[in-house]
């Protein structure tokens, strides 16, 4: 009799801890933040020079683009980044990407707006939001100290 029983009890958990293929079939798919988003082009501006930057497909870039068009006093920060902190918080899903690239545009917290213009190597948390498609001139054009940039929808 206890083996009977035993029998059904494992059976049972065997049906039960696994989802039917209906069940799987209607899960929702996970998607990484890597991934762009459709029309995810955007223009930054520095002085007279335009730059292209593709925006990922994630809640954060999707609510900066919201906020588009501006122009910003962006801030000096390390000799290899601007930032700028933004009027409102934005989602987040911050992570450390251990590796900062030249031309990636971030989220530090969830207001400060921060683009890169060096790569280096880091140990805090950002939720990046995308990155300049062609960095040639980059460096020199955002040069050292405080300047206006403007984000423009594509």
């Amino acid at each position: 009799m206890k083996s009977v029983l035993l029998m059904v009890l494992i059976f049972t958990s065997v049906i039960i801890g696994n989802p039917s293929p209906c069940e799987k079939a209607n899960a929702p798919i996970k998607t990484e933040n890597n991934v762009t988003m459709a029309n995810g082009k955007i223009k930054i501006t520095v002085n007279s020079q335009i730059f292209t930057a593709t925006l990922l497909d994630n809640t954060t870039a999707k609510a900066f683009k919201e906020l588009l068009p501006m122009t910003i006093q962006m801030n000096e920060l390390n000799g290899n980044e601007k930032y700028y902190d933004l009027p409102k918080s934005l989602p987040t899903n911050s992570t450390n990407p251990e590796s900062i690239k030249n031309g990636d545009l971030m989220l530090y917290g969830s207001k400060t707006l921060v683009l890169f213009y060096k790569t280096f190597p880091t140990s805090y948390s950002y939720t990046k939001l995308g990155s300049i498609d062609d960095i040639t001139g980059l460096e020199k054009a955002l040069g050292s100290g405080n300047l206006s940039i403007t984000f423009n929808n594509n």
